[in-house]
């Protein structure tokens, strides 16, 4: 069994692709794989938000944590912790920027983090899996789900492409909506270096 580990999010990729190809040719081993990870700086988290009629919103968050735990014995036992930090969201338009973080989206003010605890981590093929958490903004928790696939490895590192969809309203987020939907897309390259 080849390796995966589970990346996770927050409130944030541009648009969700379909399922990354990934290599025959990675041959490191789920046990070989085991351990302890954090996701690097260089890691890319990226969100999309759609609008009636085309275009919508699409940035980035600069600023982010995380830390995976592969278990190699049960590997729905692998624990993904990951926090964002809706301060440092970009969309290239500043104007934008102030209102995501005003108390109409993210409201910084008031709540800082917005973060991922894995509850279940599912096989899906012998590069891929589903990661089932929670995820918490604003004071509010929902559950989400996010497919992972490996997309690469190297000494003491593995890359993930990490993709998912959240819903706004559970958030108090659904401002805008029907105009811009409800639904958050996430598309994040992440970097993790064994720890």
């Amino acid at each position: 069994m080849r390796a995966w580990v589970i990346g996770a999010m927050a409130v944030a990729g541009a648009t969700l692709y379909g399922p990354t190809a990934v290599s025959p040719s990675f041959a490191i081993t789920l046990e070989e794989a085991a351990g302890s990870y954090r996701v690097a700086d260089n890691s890319q988290i990226r969100f999309s938000v759609g609008q009636v009629g085309g275009g919508g919103i699409a940035g980035e968050f600069a600023t982010f944590t995380g830390t995976l735990q592969l278990n190699a014995a049960d590997p729905s036992r692998s624990v993904v912790i990951f926090d964002l930090y809706p301060e440092s969201v970009s969309t290239g338009q500043q104007r934008i920027d102030d209102f995501l973080r005003s108390a109409a989206v993210f409201d910084t003010a008031n709540y800082d983090v917005v973060s991922f605890r894995s509850i279940d981590v599912r096989l899906t093929g012998p590069d891929t899996a589903v990661v089932h958490g929670i995820v918490t903004a604003r004071g509010k928790s929902a559950e989400a789900d996010f497919d992972v696939a490996l997309t690469g490895e190297g000494p003491g590192s593995l890359q993930f492409r990490v993709t998912g969809d959240i819903m706004r309203s559970p958030f108090g987020m659904e401002v805008g909506t029907p105009i811009y939907s409800n639904v958050v897309r996430f598309d994040m390259q992440l970097e993790t270096m064994r720890r």
